[in-house]
Parts: structure tokens; C-alpha cells; sequence
């Protein structure tokens, strides 16, 4: 709270005729004062924008998981859809997404003002917040896209991605993170079930939405060719790098660290002045329960799989070490770091029995991101209405002091309540228009590729040849090795 200095009130201590001295002294004061304030904006706004290229480093880490993730054949066009999802997602997010999230004042559903950042900067928002925002929403985009990797037609990534940020992906984060969101925890007038949800860096509300979204996808699609053979056994259609898949791992880790501890969107806020403890020590105790539960997750995943396959797979573990993550972002603000291990731990088997489902059902999701980010997601979302504790909650959520907390912590049963209800509402809200937009384009033949074009490859009948050069030109006429283009079919 900004302090201010009454020069009359001043004299008065000063003795007479001291009004010249007193406003003197209360206008270095306010001056000191201001730049304390000024100092505060721009600490703040620099641990936002910084939160936000973390973040936005993840796109990174995608290409290169998706990359390795997929048979060599189609490299090039998973890279291009990975760039083109944050390029696609920054114009829509700008134009309608923002607003439709956070523009303000709203109704508890969408949001009304804000479009094209108009009015921005405000007394609620920067341009800062705006980026961190957009990284976010690219972020859901880009779990969708490998869920149906391999056999999907560009146009349909063009689309799908302009729908996901500029409008399904907006709405729901308004719902659960704006200030007017009908079940927001910052919505302290109208909390649902007095708590409101807590998920406060996005297991339900990226992870969910874009795991969901990927299911819809890919069950509309169906299996790639060979997937399954004719008996429906399930036969593995391997990734071509687990050096990509690995440095994507480690780079989404890196970037996690923007995106959990970087969802107080400030740091320089204390709890109490003039003592250690502040909002900074509750960024450093999130970043902690991030690492032990992806930690948990990575090795459960290794020995479960070892277990169950009786190989030690590097790929598993680093879908279980991101299944950690997706769980624990929820609620790794609020949770002490025990906690995190047993969330941990407990989303490594979600991810397991997810996959030995999906195998049984015959879906096929070659970067296992509808079983990852969905299922693991909704398990941290439960989590989090389980593990939540009373100070921490008090502490990151202000504004209505008494409000439920963790079952496990003795908070009763209303934060899990309205949790359920986020997890029905998502599913529902991303069923009814995810859903619909992937069965229109698949009518419309705008879905998938032609069966020539996946057997041999997009890379080569859509963008003009492999990702990997394994020989040049002249070595390739010497031994009478000839490439020969196959032209793409009717469909774009």
C-alpha cells in the first residue's frame, strides 16, 4: 500500500513557521515513495516476461518430443505444425483469445472487452501478462497436435489450432482464472461452493482441454496404417529419434519452471514486511513440488514398465516424468513437497493404466497426449481438491480468508466438489466443440490424408522431401539410388 506525507500534519511536529520545511521533506518523500512503487511494477513485470519465455520455450521441447516421437518420414511436417500452432495461435489469441479470456468486466461465461488488446495497458493488465497468457494457450494447442500426428491433413492443423486458442481454449480459462469466472477462486464474490477451483496453473485448464481436444481428434481418425494388425493386435509403430524425445524432455522440465512457478504472475509481494518470508519463498516451494513430482513420476514409470515389458524404456520414462508435471500444476502452489511425491507417484500409474486402455480400445495416439495431459491432468486436478493445505491456500488466494482446503488436510469436502465439477464441465465444453469441428472436417474430407500419402510419408508428398539428407545427390546416382516424388492426392 502506497504511503502518503501531510505536510500540515508534519509542521505540526516542526514547530511554527516550518510549512516550507515540512513540504519539503513530504515531497521527498512522496518522490522515494514513487520510485519504491516504480521498482515494484518493473520487478514484477520482468519475472512475468521472463515466466513467459520459459514458457514459450516449451514450444521447443514439443517440436523436439513430437519430432522424435514420429517415424522419420514424417519429421518435417510435425516440426511445421508445431511452428505453425504458435504462430496461428499468437494472431487469434490476439485478436479474439485474450479477450474472450480476460477481458473485463465480463459475465461469468466469456469475456467482452479487451479485443486486440485494445485498452491495454490498464490498472489489471500489461503487455506482459498478455504474452504469458498466449504462451499458455499454444501450449494446449500444441498437446493436441501430437495426438494426431502422422495422418492429418495441414489445413485441418490450421484450423483446429485458430478454434482451440482463439475461443474453446479462452472461455475455459476465463471460467477458472478471470477475475469474473463464474467458478474462479479470484471471483471472491461468488465462490462456487465458497472456494472456488483451485487449479492454478493449468492441470485442468491446459492439460485437460488439450488432451481431450487430441482425444476427439484422433478417435475421429482412427489408428495410423499398421497400428493394429488384422487380428487387432496391437503392434508398436516406434519413434525414429530417442535423442529428440529425450532433448525435448529436458526442455520442457526447464521451461516447467515458467509455467508453475510463473503463474503468480508477480514475486515481490510479502506476506509479512520486513521478514524472509514472502511470495518469493511460495515461487521456490513451487518449483520444488514440480521437480519432486515429475521425479516420482519418471521413476515409478521406469520400474512399472520394467515390471510390465521387461525392458528399461527411455521413451516411458520421459512420458511418465511429463505426466508428473501435468499433475502437479494444479495445485503445486498449494501443497506441501510430500505431497507432490505421492502426486507423483500416483500419476504414473494413471499414465500407465491410461495407455494399457487405450491399446485395449485400439486408439492410437502416437505421442500418448490424450492419456498424458488428459488423464494425468484430471488425476491433478483430484489431487489438488485432496492435498490442498489451509495456510498455503490463505496465502496464494487472498481476499476471503476461511476458505476450504484439502479433504486429506481436514478442509472438507466442498474444494472437491467444485473440482468434480471442473473436470465434468471441461470434458463437456471441449466434447461440444472440439468434437463437432473434427467430425465437420472429417466429412468434408478434410481430416485425413489418402492411405499412398501416410505409407509414404507427408514429408515427402507434402513438403517436398525428407527431413534428413542421408546421402547427396551424386552419391545417390552412383550406386543407382533414385527418389522418386509421389504426388499428393485431390485433398488438401
Amino acid at each position: 500500500m502506497a504511503q502518503t506525507c501531510s505536510p500540515s500534519e508534519l509542521a505540526q511536529f516542526l514547530g511554527p513557521n516550518s510549512t516550507a520545511a515540512a513540504s519539503y521533506i513530504c515531497s521527498q518523500f512522496t518522490t522515494v515513495n514513487d520510485k519504491f512503487t516504480d521498482t515494484t511494477y518493473a520487478v514484477d513485470s520482468t519475472y512475468l516476461l521472463f515466466s513467459a519465455y520459459l514458457v514459450f520455450s516449451m514450444q521447443l521441447g514439443f517440436a523436439m518430443l513430437c519430432a522424435g516421437s514420429v517415424r522419420a518420414k514424417n519429421t518435417m511436417n510435425i516440426m511445421l505444425t508445431n511452428v505453425l500452432d504458435a504462430a496461428t495461435g499468437g494472431i487469434f489469441y490476439y485478436l479474439f483469445g485474450f479477450a474472450f479470456a480476460f477481458g473485463s468486466p465480463s459475465n461469468g461465461f466469456i469475456g467482452r472487452h479487451n479485443f486486440a488488446l485494445k485498452s491495454i495497458p490498464s490498472s489489471l493488465f500489461d503487455y506482459s501478462y498478455f504474452l504469458y497468457q498466449w504462451a499458455f494457450a499454444i501450449a494446449a494447442a500444441g498437446i493436441t497436435s501430437g495426438s494426431i500426428a502422422e495422418r492429418t491433413q495441414f489445413v485441418a492443423y490450421l484450423v483446429y489450432s485458430s478454434f482451440l486458442t482463439g475461443f474453446v481454449y479462452p472461455v475455459v480459462s476465463h471460467w477458472f482464472w478471470s477475475a469474473d469466472g463464474w467458478a474462479s477462486a479470484s471471483n471472491t464474490n461468488n465462490l462456487l461452493f465458497g472456494s472456488g477451483v483451485i487449479d492454478f496453473a493449468g492441470s485442468g485448464v491446459v492439460h485437460m482441454v488439450g488432451g481431450i481436444a487430441g482425444l476427439y481428434g484422433a478417435l475421429i481418425e482412427g489408428p495410423r496404417i499398421g497400428r493394429f494388425d488384422h487380428t487387432g493386435r496391437s503392434v508398436a509403430l516406434r519413434g525414429h529419434s530417442a535423442s529428440l524425445v529425450v532433448l525435448g524432455t529436458f526442455i520442457l522440465w526447464f521451461g516447467w519452471y515458467g509455467f508453475n512457478p510463473g503463474s503468480f504472475a508477480k514475486i515481490l509481494s510479502p506476506y509479512t514486511s520486513g521478514t524472509y518470508y514472502g511470495q518469493w519463498s511460495a515461487v521456490g516451494r513451487t518449483a520444488v513440488t514440480t521437480t519432486l513430482a515429475g521425479c516420482t513420476a519418471a521413476l515409478t514409470t521406469l520400474f512399472g514398465k520394467r515390471i510390465l515389458s521387461g525392458h528399461w524404456n527411455v521413451t516411458d520414462v520421459c512420458n511418465g516424468l511429463l505426466g508428473g508435471f501435468a499433475a502437479i500444476t494444479a495445485g503445486c502452489s498449494v501443497v506441501e513437497p510430500w505431497a507432490a511425491i505421492i502426486c507423483g507417484f500416483v500419476a504414473a500409474l494413471v499414465l500407465i493404466g491410461c495407455n494399457m486402455l487405450a491399446e485395449k480400445a485400439k486408439f492410437d495416439d502416437p505421442l500418448e497426449a490424450a492419456q498424458l495431459h488428459g488423464g494425468c491432468g484430471a488425476w491433478g486436478v483430484i489431487f489438488t481438491a485432496l492435498f490442498a493445505t489451509e495456510k498455503y491456500v490463505n496465502e496464494v488466494y487472498t481476499g476471503k480468508p476461511g476458505r476450504p482446503y484439502g479433504l486429506f488436510m481436514g478442509g472438507g469436502g466442498r474444494l472437491l466438489a467444485a473440482h468434480v465439477i471442473q473436470i465434468l464441465v471441461i470434458i463437456g465444453w471441449v466434447s461440444a466443440t472440439m468434437g463437432p469441428l473434427f467430425f465437420i472436417l472429417h466429412k468434408f474430407n478434410l481430416l485425413r490424408i489418402s492411405a499412398e500419402d501416410e505409407m509414404s510419408g507427408m514429408d515427402l508428398t507434402r513438403h517436398g522431401g525428407f527431413a534428413y539428407a542421408y546421402h547427396d545427390d551424386d552419391e545417390g546416382n552412383k550406386h543407382g539410388i533414385q527418389m522418386r516424388r509421389i504426388e499428393p492426392s485431390a485433398q488438401i
